[in-house]
């Protein structure tokens, strides 16, 4: 629901106003104007706490490799290509939009499809920018620190607000392609190592008792596409739960089959999938927050391993081809809930899930700035989060 201004009540004339006309009057005079300082405050103050905010976690800004430069097909190029949320209200008739800046006196600015969107609520548009909005002629070859915001205007009401303010840096690499026509064929990329060791648990609805008995998940970011084979193992006390073995098979296996996010670049590069920064969603199928169904936590293949009935301190370890690469340290309340910090909230996330560090072992994500965390979204570091 999207909160009103409280409406300006008329204060009541004091006792001692005269009653003589040029006295009234100028009395009357004065108290409207202060009436109408009251309203413009109230007014002034709800567009303020009413105004949307732009999910910070959602924010992707991406490099988008252009097959030509000015007209030479021997010359690659770039141009944005941005991906939000928005938590609403989005008032009627708001516009989104985006400008980037770069060194030099470059600039793009594009509109993203917005829609009205009440309290409580979000939206999320589909891709912003990139070849479609801003054409071929629009690509530059400058690399390093580029500049950005995102902005909403709105012509019925007046008025154009900053909504978020970031940086970013393009990087290229080479394609794989060779010869002397493709000497300047270089695939551009923003450089997003700063979301390594930033993770995310939560618990998401059971596919047939929904919210009565909720699953156990988790995302985390690795630098490789969605199919690698991440292994995700949980332990509480020292030992691994949730194992379940039927017939010498594991029953349930926990896996990370789904990509949330995937910042790839448009070109092949060699080594292949060295520039790609993938979020992928992890669940624990015997793992349930707890079982409010009425029916017991007994299956076929064993029972259901229940955060309410062990709560306290959990970690989950990742292995990725036989090595550990990932550790992610979380804690569980009596209810069964996963522990809140906070983060997400302070941060105005607008969603559920806990954020938490996530320490990056080993070397299957190749050279990383391990300090990268500390600029996180693009700039707009989590308050209350410190990296591992």
């Amino acid at each position: 629901m999207i909160k009103k201004p409280v409406p300006a009540s008329t204060p009541s004339l004091p006792l001692w106003v005269p009653t003589n006309a040029t006295s009234l009057s100028r009395r009357v005079g004065i108290l409207t104007t202060l009436a109408l300082i009251v309203v413009l405050s109230c007014s002034t103050k709800s567009f303020a706490q009413d105004q949307p905010t732009i999910a910070k976690d959602s924010v992707q800004v991406t490099a988008f490799t252009l097959s030509s430069y000015k007209g030479d097909f021997k010359t690659f190029s770039w141009v944005p290509r941005l991906h939000l949320r928005v938590n609403g209200p989005i008032a009627s008739g708001s516009q989104i939009y985006a400008e980037f800046t770069v060194p030099g006196g470059g600039a793009w600015k594009f509109d993203c499809k917005t829609q009205e969107t009440g309290a409580g609520h979000w939206w999320q548009p589909d891709e912003c920018g990139g070849r479609d909005a801003l054409g071929e002629d629009k690509g530059i070859t400058y690399t390093g620190p580029v500049n950005f915001t995102i902005k909403m205007r709105n012509e019925l009401m007046g008025g154009d607000v900053t909504l978020f303010t970031g940086k970013f840096k393009v990087a290229k690499s080479h394609t794989n392609e060779t010869g002397p026509n493709y000497v300047n064929h270089f695939v551009y990329y923003v450089d997003q190592d700063w979301n390594l060791p930033i993770g995310y648990v939560f618990l998401e609805p059971d596919d047939v008792y929904q919210w009565k008995k909720p699953t156990l998940s988790f995302a985390f970011w690795a630098r490789t596409e969605l199919n690698g084979p991440f292994e995700p193992h949980l332990f509480h006390g020292g030992k691994e739960v949730g194992k379940m073995m039927y017939e010498g098979e594991e029953s349930g296996k926990a896996g990370c089959g789904m990509n949330e996010i995937e910042d790839n670049p448009t070109h092949g590069t060699e080594p292949h999938g060295q520039f790609i920064w993938t979020r992928m969603r992890c669940s624990f199928p015997n793992i349930k927050a707890w079982n409010q169904t009425g029916e017991g936590n007994q299956t076929m293949f064993g029972p259901l391993y229940l955060l309410s009935e062990n709560p306290g301190d959990y970690e989950i370890k990742i292995l990725y081809k036989g090595h550990l690469v990932r550790s992610i340290k979380f804690g569980v309340d009596a209810d069964g809930k996963i522990t809140d910090n906070r983060i997400a909230t302070n941060n105005k996330l607008g969603n559920n899930r806990v954020i938490v560090p996530v320490q990056v072992l080993g070397d299957s994500d190749g050279q990383w700035d391990k300090n990268a965390w500390k600029d996180a979204f693009y700039g707009n570091p989590l308050t209350g989060f410190t990296g591992p």
